[in-house]
């Protein structure tokens, strides 16, 4: 039987649920992404604008999605859109090298500290995997460390430690090593016991964008330790990259790792990857007058879409934007309002939690009761459980859609949201928990 949330949910969305019905006889649980699985079903969106996103029912909706956290911006910014549209005219794809692709590349080596070379892709997944295998080409060796619940795309190698390995060979997954995070010690052991270790890339604000934290001090602790053993350090800024600052976490904290994996915000909305990191890891790539160095050592790449014209022209128009303008301050000003605003409504509600993050990346942890800085929160094992509750959090997104607000308990901002939509959240906030706490989940 319907819970009252699921039941306004299903009447509030009959077009997103007569679509869901099509679509599971063409996609996997009908959808196209794992991430946008929801019961009892999905929403279909037509359009967005700014802050804001409309469904096929013609719901409002403030988004906190952001297009997966590509869209610092904001939906449809008029530069982007202005960029793209000229260039679609101009032409699509050129089989041919381009002035975009350079001034694409010159924008990356000025904002990301570790980017003295870098090599583009369509997406961030392809980006964790190059770095993986230019790692491994310039080490000679075969692991790579991982730590437990970072998510760095769906490729065989650091799928390790997850679920959903159907397919992937137990020769792949023994190469890779997963480790707890926030203890340097452990770290220290396995290299130590193990002389094979290539890599160890991390998400630099913690897991899953730093909903389980990573302390900073954790940063600086890794790039010593993989300084010392002569391990390639891997940051995965495909989320952090140009959002945490325009330089991203490694800017940030002042930790500059060896390579840099990065997607999302680089592509202005639009599919783009790079790795960049030290010349001599990158130059991997690079082809020699040495016929066995050329088929043994060095990392072939190819992609069709590499630095393709529309990917390229919508990423120099963001960074662009984020280079010049206060993109990442706007953000992170509507993201401290937004913060502040929850955890005031936590206390008035006398719900145990917080809401916590950096810079422009917001997570409200419910059911735990702890202290925390209210920007990097690391909670013990048993603590995150109570906050990661199924049921809980899942009545709870249905809420929010069902009250204007797409988010589940991590919101991404943009400098596109504006004061009144932070204020029109935090409302559908406190009316969303009243309704989860009528079912006796809060």
């Amino acid at each position: 039987m319907a819970t009252t949330i699921e039941q306004r949910y299903i009447d509030m969305h009959p077009g997103s649920a007569e679509r869901h019905t099509k679509a599971k006889e063409i996609f996997p649980d009908g959808v196209t992404h794992d991430g946008r699985r929801l019961s009892p079903f999905p929403i279909y969106a037509t359009h967005g604008m700014g802050p804001h996103k409309w469904d096929v029912d013609g719901n409002r909706i403030i988004d906190y999605w952001t297009g997966h956290g590509s869209l610092i911006l904001g939906h449809s910014h008029p530069d982007v859109v202005a960029a793209v549209r000229e260039q679609v005219g101009i032409g699509t794809h050129l089989s041919a090298s381009s002035d975009l692709e350079i001034r694409w590349g010159q924008l990356v080596q000025e904002l990301i500290p570790s980017a003295e070379k870098l090599r583009f892709h369509s997406s961030g997944t392809e980006a964790t995997l190059m770095a993986l295998r230019m790692a491994r080409a310039y080490t000679g060796k075969s692991k790579v460390i991982k730590f437990e619940e970072h998510f760095h795309g769906w490729h065989d190698y650091v799928a390790a430690g997850g679920g959903g390995l159907g397919g992937i060979p137990k020769e792949t997954l023994s190469t890779m090593i997963v480790l707890p995070s926030n203890d340097i010690s452990v770290v220290e052991k396995t290299l130590q016991e193990n002389d094979d270790v290539a890599a160890i890339i991390v998400e630099p604000t913690g897991a899953h964008m730093g909903l389980n934290a990573i302390r900073p001090s954790f940063l600086n602790e890794l790039r010593e330790l993989t300084e010392r053993r002569e391990v390639v350090l891997i940051f995965d800024e495909v989320v952090t990259g140009f959002r945490i600052s325009k330089g991203g976490a490694q800017a940030h904290y002042g930790v500059t790792p060896d390579m840099t994996t990065m997607a999302k915000i680089l592509g202005g909305g639009l599919p783009g990857g790079a790795v960049a990191g030290k010349a001599e890891i990158i130059n991997m790539i690079e082809a020699t007058d040495d016929p066995e160095y050329n088929q043994w050592r060095r990392v072939g790449h190819n992609g069709t879409f590499n630095a393709n014209p529309l990917s390229a022209v919508a990423g120099i128009t963001a960074l662009e934007l984020v280079a010049t303008t206060p993109v990442n301050e706007t953000a992170n000003a509507r993201a401290s309002r937004l913060k502040a605003g929850l955890n005031d409504l936590l206390t008035k509600m006398e719900i145990p939690g917080c809401s916590s993050g950096v810079a422009s990346l917001v997570f409200l942890r419910l059911g735990a009761d702890h202290e925390c800085d209210k920007e990097v929160c690391v909670l013990s094992d048993e603590q995150m459980r109570i906050t990661n509750d199924p049921e809980r959090n899942g009545q709870l997104n249905l809420a929010l859609l069902n009250n204007g607000v797409h988010a589940t308990t991590r919101f991404i901002l943009s400098a596109a949201h504006e004061e009144q939509d932070i204020d029109e959240t935090v409302e559908a906030i406190g009316r969303s928990l009243t309704e989860v706490r009528s079912l006796g989940l809060v």
